[in-house]
């Protein structure tokens, strides 16, 4: 490959496309927010972190030495978005029961899976919001004198003590009605509680002393805290879904550029990041997939239903990071499909011998097209397209090719070279057959079709049918759940 695309990302602050200019030379450092472990994350909350790895994963095939941080809210996160309601953590603790402590580990525990099961790349560090309350607390007070007040329900932060609030959000102070908590005594409306006072004679389970009462820290003010401690301001990019781009991270902005003494956003260093990267959203437009319907779209439900996990990764790939994701049962299983081709391409090439140390000269101009493609503010689905000429080339040396498709994969994270064909035959959690009794009625029509008796063969492949079983002659997987 000749010299490697410039590798060009859309900054939300700025509305651009602009070219990666590290802070630090040869690194990239990144931090995501990461969820609130108060409920088991939808998949449209874990599109975020397949566009978050696939950044990393793309930095690292650029030469950059990566630094990722995902951050754990176990506390300070309150039930509506815009700084109002109750803390999401206490209330879920209260619905179950039992202690706010379990519900963040078993929550937290629930996402991790996700992550291992979308073949997401474990970030540097993960940073749980309660080992950080003693600098939270030590970064509200260095702020406090010049940018906060006190009132009886906390401390908040005055917006209007920064420049440009609101830039990213492309909002302005006074809009803020409507969108954030009334709270008697706010100079502005956009004002945001960066300290949570515990209410008289109430006891949180989550609490902490400070100088300004016992309480619990601001959702805003953690990530502040989690970012600059471990990455230092100014970092590279800090990345999120689309809906924290309207009032968390202007509000992190607002505190980072109190903390750092920084002032307008015309340079978007100020903000605290270079860069600020955000996913649209997932989209499911029949409305039987929310919580209330009852049939909640976490990424359990589509392996309960037979789809593997790394479906759903090539389905948000297919789609650029920045576009609405639609998501349907019909479009989960034709990424399946597009998966299972890929993976089957694999194993013929794997059966051949092993992947060469490096890609031969006839794979360069494919691998620049797919440099050109992720440099191109990620844009997976094009990267897609390369990787199957890719597989469809012939004649070509089966190592090379192989190495040819490793080092694409390492930015796809599909985990090609990896898994096998069986892997991705998930078995529906309504299939009401066994595999040994599948392999029974298999042995059966076997024998019938060697007795040439070829309307039992046809009567035992449509029985397998009818119970939810496709038949496949001539393929060495033999049969596959037919969703």
């Amino acid at each position: 490959m000749t010299d490697p695309a410039p590798l060009r990302l859309f900054n939300s602050l700025t509305r651009q496309l602009e070219e990666f200019q590290p802070v630090h030379p040869g690194e990239a450092r990144v931090y995501s927010c990461g969820p609130t472990v108060y409920n088991y994350p939808h998949i449209g909350n874990m599109r975020a972190y397949v566009f978050a790895d696939i950044l990393g994963r793309t930095l690292s095939f650029k030469g950059y030495r990566l630094t990722h941080v995902i951050n754990i809210t176990d506390v300070g996160h309150l039930t509506d978005d815009a700084d109002a309601g109750e803390d999401k953590m206490e209330k879920m603790a209260a619905e179950k029961a039992q202690s706010i402590w379990d519900i963040a580990q078993h929550y937290t525990q629930a996402y991790w899976a996700d992550i291992r099961a979308l073949n997401i790349r474990q970030p540097a560090q993960w940073t749980i919001a309660t080992e950080y309350v003693p600098q939270m607390i030590e970064f509200a007070r260095r702020i406090a004198d010049k940018h906060c007040y006190e009132l009886d329900s906390g401390l908040y932060f005055d917006v209007s003590t920064v420049a440009d609030y609101g830039r990213l959000a492309r909002t302005r102070t006074e809009e803020g009605e409507g969108r954030i908590e009334a709270v008697d005594g706010k100079r502005n409306a956009a004002d945001f509680a960066i300290w949570r006072k515990t209410p008289p004679g109430e006891k949180r389970q989550m609490e902490w002393d400070s100088p300004w009462g016992r309480g619990a820290p601001g959702w805003h003010l953690e990530c502040s805290v989690m970012s600059g401690e471990v990455l230092g301001f100014p970092f590279d990019i800090h990345t999120g879904g689309i809906d924290h781009r309207e009032i968390h991270h202007p509000n992190e902005i607002a505190q980072n550029q109190a903390f750092c003494c920084t002032n307008g956003l015309d340079l978007p260093a100020n903000s605290g990041a270079r860069v600020w990267m955000h996913n649209n959203f997932l989209v499911e437009r029949s409305g039987k997939m929310s919580k209330s319907a009852g049939e909640f779209l976490r990424l359990q439900l589509l392996i309960d239903k037979g789809y593997h996990p790394l479906a759903y990764r090539m389905m948000c790939l297919q789609a650029h990071y920045r576009s609405e994701l639609e998501f349907s049962w019909d479009g989960l299983g034709a990424a399946l499909v597009r998966l299972k081709r890929l993976v089957m391409a694999v194993a013929q090439l794997k059966e051949r011998g092993d992947a060469a140390p490096a890609p031969g000269p006839r794979f360069a101009a494919f691998l620049e097209r797919f440099d050109a493609a992720i440099s191109d503010d990620l844009n997976t689905s094009v990267a897609l397209t390369v990787l199957d000429e890719v597989i469809a080339l012939k004649k070509v040396d089966p190592g090379e090719k192989l190495a040819a498709i490793a080092a694409m994969d390492a930015v796809m994270g599909l985990g090609l070279l990896e898994i096998e064909r069986a892997d991705l035959r998930i078995r529906p959690k309504a299939a009401t057959i066994a595999e040994v009794e599948i392999d029974a009625i298999l042995a059966q029509r076997k024998a019938a079709r060697a007795d040439k008796d070829f309307a039992r063969s046809d009567a035992l492949r449509d029985e397998l049918a009818g119970r939810g079983v496709e038949v496949m002659d001539g393929d060495p997987l033999g049969w596959e759940w037919k969703l």
